[in-house]
C-alpha cells in the first residue's frame, strides 16, 4: 500500500485544518484556515474481524497518513464533499505498522513523522467519523488486489465512493490500482476519485519530502508542507538530572520510536493544558558527552519554575540550532548550552513570541485532559469518548 495519497482543493473551498495547539509563528498559506472543532468522537476499529453491520456504508480513502500534511487534508476536504452528498460517514483505512515498516523487517524504516495516537488524534481533529487500522503482515501483504476490493471494501464496508491517488497501488506484489479500482466501481456500484498531488513551491507536498526537510533542519519548510510546526508528544519522566549540576534542568520524554524523524538542538514551544506555551530549547538524541545509550528528548523551559513530571506534553519545532555533538567535558557542554539559550531567546524575541509571566503552581497531572494524549490502551473501540 503506498503513501501519501494528495488531493486538489474542492469547489466548496472548504479547509480542514487542525488548529495549532501552540500560537501560530507563521502565516500559512489560505489552504490552512482552521475549522470548527467536530462535534462528536471518532470510532476506530481494529481490524476487519471488528468491523460490524452499522459499519456498512461510507466514503473512504486508503493510505498512511504520515503527518496528516496539506496535502492529506485536501484528500479529506474531498471526502467530506462527498460525505455531505451521500449522507454517509468518512472512513480513513490506515496500517499498522506502515507498510515500509513491514518491508524493512529488522532494518531502520523511514521515520515515522506521527506515532499511531498522534495520528489518529490529529484525524477526529478534522471530524473523521472512522478509522480502520488494519494490521500489515505477511496475510494482507499477500492478500490479492481483487480480494481487498471484494471482501474488504465491497462485503464488509460497503463503500460508496472512494478518494485515491492516481498513483496507488495496493495487493499482493502491489498489483492493484485506480484503473483496477475504477473497473471494480462499475460492477459494485460504487464511484472512485482521483486526488491530484498538491504541490508547494513547484513540488509535490509527500511525507517524504517533510521527512527530508527535517532531517537537513529546515523546520520552516517542514511547518509549510505540515500547516502547522512540527511536533513531538510525550510523558515527562524522571531522567538522571544531570541537567540541574550544570544550571539546565531539562524535562525528559522518552520518544518510543525506532527512529526520530528530527535531531540536534532546536528552539521550541511547550504546551500542555494547565501550562501556556512555552519557549525553550531542546535536544533529540543520545547525549554522547555522557554516554547516553537510549534516543531522547529533552527540553530546557527558559526562565521556568515549577514540576512538568509526570505530565503529558507537546514539543513544537520552530528553528533548527546545531546538531548534537560531543563535549569533553561537563563545562564545555555548559557553555555551549549557553550559547544556544541565547540563540534561542534572539530568535523568539526577533518573532515576537514572549516568555510568559511566573505563574502560579500547576495542578497535578491528570487534573485536566490533555488534547495530545490518550488514555492507556489505543485498543479501546472510541477516542475522545
Amino acid at each position: 500500500m503506498d503513501d501519501d495519497p494528495a488531493g486538489p482543493p474542492t469547489r466548496s473551498g472548504r479547509r480542514c485544518v487542525k488548529k495549532p495547539a501552540i500560537v501560530p509563528i507563521m502565516a500559512f498559506s489560505p489552504a490552512t484556515r482552521p475549522t470548527p472543532p467536530p462535534t462528536t468522537s471518532m470510532e476506530l476499529i481494529r481490524g476487519q474481524h471488528n468491523l460490524r453491520p452499522r459499519h456498512r456504508g461510507c466514503v473512504a480513502t486508503i493510505g498512511n497518513f504520515d503527518g496528516v500534511h496539506l496535502g492529506h487534508r485536501l484528500i479529506l476536504d474531498q471526502l467530506a464533499d462527498q460525505a455531505v452528498q451521500l449522507r454517509l460517514p468518512r472512513l480513513v483505512i490506515t496500517f499498522e505498522p506502515q507498510p515500509q515498516e513491514f518491508f524493512a523487517g529488522p532494518n531502520a524504516p523511514p521515520a515515522r513523522l506521527m506515532r499511531l495516537r498522534e495520528k489518529l488524534l490529529a484525524l477526529e481533529d478534522l471530524g473523521i467519523e472512522r478509522v480502520l487500522c488494519l494490521e500489515f503482515d505477511h496475510r494482507l501483504a499477500a492478500m490479492p488486489a481483487e480480494a481487498f476490493i471484494d471482501d474488504l471494501l465491497v462485503e464488509r464496508l460497503g463503500v460508496r465512493h472512494l478518494v485515491i491517488g492516481d498513483d496507488f497501488r495496493f495487493g499482493h506484489r502491489r498489483a492493484g490500482n485506480f484503473d483496477l479500482l475504477v473497473e471494480a466501481g462499475q460492477r459494485h456500484g460504487f464511484t472512485v476519485a482521483d486526488s491530484h498531488s498538491h504541490s508547494l513551491d513547484g513540488e509535490r507536498v509527500s511525507s517524504t519530502r517533510i521527512r527530508q526537510a527535517l532531517a537537513r533542519g529546515d523546520l520552516e519548510l517542514a511547518a509549510r508542507l505540515l500547516g502547522r510546526p512540527y511536533d513531538l508528544c510525550g510523558r515527562v519522566a524522571h531522567g538522571d538530572r544531570r541537567g540541574r549540576t550544570i544550571g539546565f534542568p531539562t524535562a525528559n520524554i522518552h520518544l518510543h520510536r525506532r527512529v526520530t524523524p528530527v535531531s540536534g538542538v532546536h528552539a521550541v514551544l511547550v504546551g500542555d493544558p494547565a501550562l501556556p506555551p512555552w519557549p525553550g530549547i531542546a535536544n533529540v538524541g543520545r547525549r554522547p558527552t555522557v554516554a547516553g545509550e537510549r534516543e531522547r528528548l529533552e527540553v530546557h523551559l527558559l526562565d521556568f519554575q515549577g514540576d512538568l513530571y509526570g505530565r503529558h506534553v507537546k514539543v513544537d519545532f520552530l528553528h533548527y540550532l546545531r546538531p548534537e555533538q560531543r563535549f569533553e567535558s561537563l563545562t564545555a557542554l555548559q557553555a555551549q548550552i549557553r550559547r544556544d539559550e541565547q540563540a534561542a531567546r534572539v530568535y523568539f524575541a526577533e518573532r515576537g513570541i514572549p516568555l510568559p509571566p511566573p505563574s502560579a503552581p500547576l495542578p497535578p497531572p491528570g487534573a485536566g485532559s490533555s488534547p495530545h494524549a490518550l488514555p492507556k490502551g489505543e485498543e479501546r473501540s472510541r477516542i475522545g469518548s
